[in-house]
C-alpha cells in the first residue's frame, strides 16, 4: 500500500471511529517459505540484559481478561528488566477500531510507539510491511531459538522475502458459538451443529420469548459474518474467497449471504449500542441463548466469576465443526523506534515461554508457542489446544489474517450498507466490487 493511499485510509478510519469496526486489505499472497529452522539454544528464554530506558507498547487491551493478561506479561517483563520503564499506551475500542486509527495517525506523523499489537497475516504483511513501518526480527528469532517452538503454519503469515516481522503471543479461535446451558435445557433445545439446526433452535427460542442471539456493535456483526460464510461454504470454498478461487458472485455465496440475513433476524434489537462484552454478558446472565464471539469471551466470563459447562458452554459455530478459524496477536518493532533496545527486551519476553504462560491463561487464548504447560490452562482452553492441533485451520477476516486493510475496509463498508437496507443482492454486488478493487479479483 503506498503512503498516499495509507494516509487516505487513515483519515477515513478516524472519521468512522464512532461507527463500526474497520479493517483490511489485499489478497493473501502465497505463503512465504519460512527461514531455515535453527535449534533452540539451551537457554532459549534468556532475557535481554536490563539496560535502562523506556518502551512504549501500543495495543487495544484495556479491559477484562485482555488488560489483565497484558498486566501479567508486563510483570514478567518488569522482573527481567527492572530498569526499563513500561509505558502502556493501550487505546480502548472493540477489535482495535479506535486504536488502529490512532496508530495510523502516529505512523503518518513519524511518531511510532516502540512496539505495537498487530494481527498475524495480511494486516501485518499487507499494511505494516508494505508500508515499510516495521523491522525484520530474524536475529531475535535466531538468538531465542523461536523457529523450533513456533507453529510452522504461523511463520509464513508473519514473513515476507525471508524476513520475519513480528512476535506472535497467542492463538485465538474466532468460530466459537457460546451458549447458556440452562436456557437451552429449559427450552428443549440441543446445541446446533448445522445452519439448519441453528435456525430451528432459534425459532423455538424466539417463540418462547427468549432472545436467540446476542449481538453487539458492527465489528461483532462482521465477526458473525465470517463464521456464517465458513459454516455455509465449508473450509475450502471459504479459503477460496481470499485467493480468488471462489467467486464472490456465485450462487453459493448468495446462499451464505441469505443465511447471514436470516441469522440477523434473531438478534437483540439494541445490538448497535452494545459492546462485545455487553452481548456476551446477555448469554451468561440468561437473557439470551447464543453469542458468536472469539474465545477472548471465555476470559471475560471467568472474570465475571462464571463457571464453564454451568454458566456457559461452547461449540464450533454451526457448519464449522472440525475447522479452527484462527487469529494471532503479535508485537512488532517499529522502524524508527524511540528505544529499539528496550523494544527488543519487550519482544523477548513476549515470545518467551514464561511470558506466554503468564499472559494466555488470563487473556483467554492459547500460546503461540508449542511448548507451554497445558496444565496451566482451564477446560475450554485445553479443548482449544486439542482442536488447534487437529482441526483444519482457516484465517479470520475481521481479525486481520486473510485480507489487508483496504479490502477489509471495503467489505466492512458494504456490510454497513447492508445492515441499513437488508438488500442481499446489493450486498453481494458490493462484495464482488471489493474483490475487484482490493482483492485477488483485480
Amino acid at each position: 500500500m503506498n503512503k498516499k493511499l495509507f494516509a487516505l485510509l487513515s483519515i477515513l478510519v478516524i472519521a468512522s471511529m464512532s461507527l463500526a469496526a474497520c479493517g483490511g486489505g489485499a489478497a493473501t499472497e502465497a505463503p512465504v517459505a519460512a527461514p531455515a529452522a535453527t535449534e533452540a539454544p539451551a537457554a532459549a528464554e534468556a532475557s535481554v540484559a536490563s539496560m535502562g530506558g523506556a518502551v512504549e507498547v501500543f495495543s487495544w487491551w484495556t479491559g477484562g481478561g485482555e488488560a489483565a493478561g497484558l498486566e501479567a506479561m508486563q510483570g514478567v517483563f518488569a522482573a527481567a528488566n527492572p530498569d526499563i520503564e513500561f509505558i502502556n499506551a493501550a487505546v480502548a475500542g472493540g477489535a482495535g477500531t479506535n486504536a488502529r486509527a490512532v496508530l495510523a495517525t502516529r505512523l503518518q506523523a513519524g511518531d511510532p510507539p516502540d512496539s505495537w499489537q498487530g494481527h498475524a497475516g495480511q494486516e501485518l504483511i499487507g499494511t505494516y510491511v508494505a508500508g515499510g513501518q516495521i523491522e525484520p526480527l530474524n536475529d531475535l528469532y535466531e538468538a531465542e531459538g523461536w523457529l523450533a517452538v513456533m507453529p510452522e503454519t504461523l511463520i509464513p503469515l508473519i514473513s515476507q522475502d525471508g524476513n520475519i516481522f513480528s512476535v506472535p503471543v497467542n492463538i485465538h479461535r474466532a468460530n466459537v458459538l457460546w451458549y447458556n446451558p440452562a436456557v437451552l435445557e429449559a427450552n428443549g433445545v440441543e446445541v446446533p451443529a448445522s445452519m439448519e439446526e441453528w435456525f430451528a433452535a432459534m425459532d423455538t427460542l424466539k417463540a418462547a420469548g427468549v432472545i436467540p442471539l446476542a449481538l453487539g456493535e458492527q465489528w461483532t456483526k462482521l465477526h458473525l459474518f465470517e463464521t456464517v460464510l465458513l459454516g455455509t461454504l465449508g473450509a475450502d470454498a471459504y479459503n477460496g474467497l481470499w485467493d480468488g478461487s471462489t467467486d464472490w458472485g456465485s450462487p453459493e455465496v448468495k446462499t451464505a449471504l441469505e443465511n447471514y440475513a436470516k441469522v440477523l433476524t434473531y438478534a437483540n434489537s439494541d445490538s448497535a449500542s452494545l459492546s462485545w462484552q455487553d452481548a456476551a454478558q446477555l448469554v451468561v446472565n440468561g437473557d439470551a441463548a447464543f453469542n458468536v464471539m472469539g474465545d477472548w469471551a471465555e476470559g471475560y466470563f471467568r472474570e465475571l466469576g462464571k463457571a464453564p459447562k454451568t454458566d456457559y458452554g461452547w461449540a464450533a459455530t454451526p457448519g464449522s465443526n472440525g475447522v479452527f478459524q484462527f487469529l494471532s496477536d503479535s508485537f512488532v518493532l517499529a522502524v524508527g523506534a524511540p528505544d529499539p533496545e528496550a523494544a527488543t527486551a519487550w519482544l523477548t519476553i513476549a515470545g518467551s515461554k514464561e511470558g506466554q504462560e503468564a499472559f494466555n491463561p488470563i487473556k483467554g487464548s492459547i500460546c503461540a508457542r508449542t511448548d507451554c504447560d497445558k496444565a496451566l490452562f482451564g477446560e475450554y482452553l485445553q479443548s482449544a489446544m486439542d482442536d488447534w492441533s487437529s482441526n483444519v485451520v482457516v484465517g479470520s477476516l475481521t481479525h486481520g489474517v486473510v485480507a489487508n486493510d483496504s479490502w477489509k475496509t471495503e467489505i466492512d463498508t458494504a456490510l454497513g450498507l447492508f445492515l441499513a437496507n437488508n438488500a442481499v443482492d446489493g450486498f453481494q454486488s458490493a462484495l464482488v466490487a471489493a474483490c475487484a478493487s482490493s482483492g485477488p479479483c483485480k
